[in-house]
């Protein structure tokens, strides 16, 4: 069974099961610093995807001069390829269409089908962040 928890920044106990995920995904297996990774926090609105009351994945959106932007999708490694990020990405979306603002990501570039799948397109040049590729995205 899934459940999606929003949440905000001030929500601790959810914020330190988001951070969790995060360092095991972007972190441990990306090598991504900290101070790279954790920015933002507080403008963030949050995500959490529960399967069985485990915590397994996390997003985030923000708002940015460009829009809203997408990021910090992380979902635990032994859970990928089962249609469980997907359930987490369109949730984010359908709250975030609503606010009627261009709605963009910087996705890793093995991530773009997965983003492509739900309907974004990529935008310019390829670029480095936390050494690793990205492209823009669009919705």
């Amino acid at each position: 069974m899934t459940e999606i928890r929003k949440f905000r920044f001030q929500d601790k106990a959810l914020m330190k099961l988001s951070n969790e995920i995060r360092t095991k995904v972007f972190i441990e297996e990306q090598d991504v610093t900290p101070e790279i990774e954790y920015e933002f926090e507080e403008e963030g609105n949050y995500y959490l995807l529960f399967v069985d009351g485990k915590p397994i994945a996390t997003a985030r959106w923000r708002e940015t001069d460009q829009g809203i932007k997408l990021e910090r999708f992380a979902l635990l490694k032994e859970y990928r390829n089962q249609g469980l990020g997907t359930i987490l990405l369109n949730e984010v979306l359908q709250d975030v269409k609503k606010l009627n603002k261009s709605i963009y990501l910087h996705s890793q570039v093995k991530a773009i089908n997965y983003y492509k799948r739900a309907g974004f397109k990529e935008e310019g040049e390829h670029f480095w962040e936390a050494e690793i590729e990205h492209v823009k995205m669009i919705f």
